[in-house]
């Protein structure tokens, strides 16, 4: 049996966006722009989709993620971003629910 996280809970909010990325983590400037995330920021979504000046952005939901650096734990995990559209371990960062790590493909799964 495979477990999926796809689809649950989710939540998208179509923004004005510049220099997103699909796949990537996202925050909202002070103008209420869609942009990537410096090193150590909190992410407010993982970006879903790009159209030209627009982005949808998953607010809310299970979320596949790249990882760097240390390996995040099952369950709550003190979390950031690392600058290149994914996160990181960080104990001064936001606790996330883990719900999945894969060390081959450095990815993890959180509840957003």
């Amino acid at each position: 049996m495979s477990i999926s996280y796809n689809g649950i809970g989710q939540m998208a909010v179509t923004f004005p966006q510049d220099g997103c990325a699909e796949g990537a983590v996202c925050k909202l400037n002070a103008e209420g722009i869609a942009v990537a995330c410096a090193a150590g920021e909190r992410p407010c979504g993982k970006v879903m989709y790009v159209d030209g000046e627009y982005a949808a952005v998953m607010l809310e939901g299970f979320a596949r993620l790249n990882y760097s650096g240390s390996v995040p734990t099952y369950g709550w995990c003190k979390l950031s971003t690392n600058g290149n559209g994914g996160v990181k371990v960080d104990n001064t960062g936001t606790s996330y629910l883990v719900a999945e790590v894969d060390e081959t493909t450095n990815t993890c799964v959180i509840k957003l």
